[in-house]
């Protein structure tokens, strides 16, 4: 039987958000989400990657907050398949996955008041950006059957407002005073490049985490 390291974990302990929750089996069309961060926390949760408990990482040192339901795919990871994509796509050379899960917002008109949760949705493009050198993807999806924002088909039908706005998101919340954190986007992408990269996300996971591959046995 092939089963995951997090699968094998999560049959005897709560799921870890990360290793022990199935993307799904309508990935990458539709997928499961672990939501950190909504639009009404005024400081940046995080999952700690070894126990899986939501952490508070940093209070936000401006008044940006993310406009948008914030978190990441789970059994999902930026390596070389990644890292090979974004090169192909902006011509640049020497980057690396930046080795977390892939991040994801998810657009909804519902007022969700906490993070902690897994959410179903559907990807329809996102940001290509770049930090420090690593490939660090942000991909833009609605809420699964939701009302408003439901009927978005691709990233080019998504308002230009909404977009600025998780642009300027992105671009700043990690913002330093008197450090450079050298972060750029380098274009928007649409529905058919949000699917390549959680594919290639889905398997860089499994080369480093599969538990047949840490054992030896394939």
């Amino acid at each position: 039987m092939d089963l995951s390291f997090g699968k094998l974990m999560g049959m005897r302990y709560k799921s870890h958000p990360w290793h022990g929750v199935d993307l799904g089996k309508e990935a990458p069309e539709i997928v499961t989400s672990f939501i950190e961060v909504v639009p009404t926390d005024t400081v940046k949760y995080e999952v700690d990657k070894l126990t899986g408990y939501l952490k508070l990482d940093r209070p936000q040192k401006y008044s940006n907050v993310v406009p948008a339901l914030y978190g990441f795919l789970p059994q999902t990871y930026s390596g070389d398949r990644v890292a090979d994509f974004c090169m192909e796509k902006t011509g640049r050379k020497d980057i690396v996955g930046d080795g977390d899960p892939v991040d994801i917002c998810i657009l909804t008109e519902k007022d969700v008041q906490h993070g902690d949760l897994l959410v179903r949705a559907r990807p329809i493009g996102g940001f290509r950006m770049l930090d420090r050198g690593e490939a660090d993807d942000k991909l833009i999806a609605v809420l699964y059957k939701d009302a408003v924002y439901g009927s978005y088909k691709d990233i080019s039908d998504c308002p230009k407002l909404i977009l600025d706005r998780l642009r300027h998101y992105f671009l700043t919340y990690k913002d330093i005073p008197g450090e450079n954190r050298n972060c750029e986007i380098t274009h928007i992408f649409g529905i058919e490049e949000a699917q390549e990269v959680i594919k290639r996300a889905m398997a860089d996971y499994k080369d480093k985490y599969d538990i047949n591959t840490i054992l030896g046995l394939k």
